[in-house]
């Protein structure tokens, strides 16, 4: 079982920046939205653009690398929405929380120990100004919950300061890492170092595998 690591926040609080201290062989990007990179990507990071469900579900297992981030997540729903918008009846919300719900067991279920998957998704606020994460319908929230099925969920924030992450929520966000991972209630925006953070933490493997077996891969889709 593998370890999914929640990041929320606004657009253009720097989420998707947060990578840019990754090596190429660190990480793998599924990238939803199919967006360049919000900054010089130097280190030459592999990223699949159009990531749907499937493809995220066969490089997550692929065993190609240890980290993989999903970038922009909540547009996994809206274009399943769009893509049904002439489907009447409550049954394609069901289908949406469903698939949703079923990448988000694979990834902790069907990974590899060593294997960590971060999450990337807008927030939202209700009417109380509580932070919570982007989805579509009740289902997820109502019948999941979607931030109850990580022990890390950390909220990206850009303001006059610059921008880093909260670790440990203020009663109106749901951010939360395990006791004793970070000394701080905010931290760089810097997910290379939340990586090695939580490495180090659970004891996981801290390099790259090369895996001897042959691995299903998503290279057509793949940019250098």
């Amino acid at each position: 079982m593998g370890i999914a690591v929640l990041i929320l926040g606004e657009s253009g609080s720097g989420k998707s920046a947060s990578m840019r201290n990754f090596n190429s062989n660190d990480v793998r990007i599924l990238n939803v939205a199919s967006k360049p990179f919000p900054f010089k990507n130097v280190n030459k990071l592999k990223k699949a653009d159009k990531a749907t469900y499937e493809m995220i579900k066969v490089a997550v297992s692929s065993g190609q690398t240890l980290s993989y981030v999903v970038d922009d997540a909540q547009y996994l729903m809206a274009f399943e929405s769009f893509a049904k918008a002439n489907i009447t009846g409550y049954g394609k919300f069901t289908e949406m929380a469903k698939n949703y719900e079923e990448m988000l067991r694979y990834i902790q279920e069907e990974t590899s120990p060593d294997t960590i998957v971060y999450i990337l998704q807008h927030i939202e606020k209700d009417e109380n100004g509580n932070v919570k994460a982007k989805t579509l319908g009740k289902m997820l929230d109502q019948q999941l919950t979607v931030e109850g099925l990580f022990t890390i969920c950390l909220l990206c924030v850009a303001n006059e300061r610059g921008h880093y992450f909260i670790t440990q929520s203020d009663g109106t966000n749901p951010c939360k890492t395990p006791m004793e991972m970070f000394d701080d209630k905010e931290i760089p925006n810097d997910l290379k170092m939340v990586d090695t953070t939580i490495r180090e933490y659970y004891g996981l493997k801290s390099q790259p595998v090369n895996s001897s077996k042959t691995t299903k891969t998503v290279a057509n889709k793949e940019n250098n």
